[in-house]
């Protein structure tokens, strides 16, 4: 059982209730790649949309569904604060500079957990960082039609911040069930007072992080748009993928059972305050079903939807 370990991670899903906007901000603003334009596989009247590098490199994918819902009420028990991660001190110089040009709500560059951190959000208040990473994590593949340069285009995602009222039972699932390993602690941000537990897995760094702030003074989150969905963890192989099924089984823990998205294969839970994860295979990948040149341009549906094309794209909104 020992042997199972995780990666980093590999997609992070959030929630949008004004998808068009969405669209345009993380791909002109932040100058990432719409790879996969396709649609909620449990609910096709919404878009379900990923945004990456320049061909969807596991690890590097941000994703949205497109519901119409309420802005998230914050609290604990989910998921807090998305960091995407960039290379240097310069490549932060210069966001600080384009968020503030493009009037995006945002702080000041500073030093959390030490490394250099700016925090900001998007138009429905979604939390997000960019931290340097110093070249950590694998290489991208910058996106050449990107209005950022390639320099300053975002490497990934990680670390990926979640908020709990108690940490014992969370730590125990993170510990013995998934083997991340506790390697530091910090002052929670927003409330000194209060701590961060940082969990790493695979090689470590911030691509393979979790960092799980404990806020017992904190009002449960409400679920809406700006708010995260779930976060999915890295899995390299088939192999380890089904060994993971055993694995859940083996300590009596209820997960969905394994799923094919077609784009990777993912089995989900719920760690104990809640929180939804993913464990997500690192292939077949976004290629399988689309030229590399042309992701994102138009609605892709896993084959299994195919039938109902006609009625599932009248079913959505225009986003261009």
């Amino acid at each position: 059982m020992t042997s199972l370990n995780l990666t980093g991670i590999h997609h992070l899903t959030a929630v949008s209730a004004d998808i068009r906007e969405n669209k345009r901000f993380y791909t002109q603003d932040l100058g990432m790649r719409l790879v996969k334009r396709s649609v909620n596989q449990d609910d096709v009247s919404a878009y379900h949309l990923f945004y990456a590098d320049a061909v969807g490199t596991p690890g590097t994918d941000l994703t949205f569904f497109d519901w119409p819902v309420p802005r998230e009420r914050r609290g604990n028990h989910t998921v807090t604060r998305t960091a995407l991660r960039v290379r240097d001190a310069a490549s932060l110089s210069y966001w600080h500079e384009r968020l503030a040009a493009l009037k995006v709500p945002h702080g000041e560059i500073i030093e959390r957990d030490g490394r250099a951190t700016l925090d900001f959000e998007d138009h429905e208040g979604q939390r997000l960082a960019l931290v340097e990473d110093g070249g950590a994590g694998d290489a991208p593949v910058p996106w050449d039609a990107s209005p950022v340069p390639a320099e300053h285009q975002i490497r990934g995602l990680g670390p990926i911040t979640m908020t709990v009222p108690n940490l014992r039972n969370t730590d125990l699932v993170l510990q013995r069930v998934m083997n991340l390993r506790p390697v530091r602690q910090y002052p929670d941000p927003e409330s000194p007072a209060h701590t961060v537990h940082v969990y790493e897995m695979g090689d470590g760094g911030p691509h393979a992080e979790l960092h799980v702030a404990v806020r017992p003074d904190l009002p449960p989150a409400h679920p809406g748009a700006g708010g995260v969905h779930h976060v999915a963890f890295r899995t390299p192989t088939e192999e380890q993928y089904h060994a993971w099924t055993e694995h859940f089984r083996h300590f009596g823990l209820q997960t969905s059972g394994e799923v094919d998205r077609y784009y990777f294969r993912s089995l989900y839970f719920r760690e104990p305050n809640g929180i939804l994860y993913e464990i997500a295979t690192d292939g077949p990948g976004f290629g399988v079903d689309e030229d590399m040149t042309t992701l994102g341009e138009k609605v892709i549906l896993p084959p299994r939807f195919e039938a109902r094309r006609e009625q599932i794209v009248a079913g959505l909104k225009p986003i261009d």
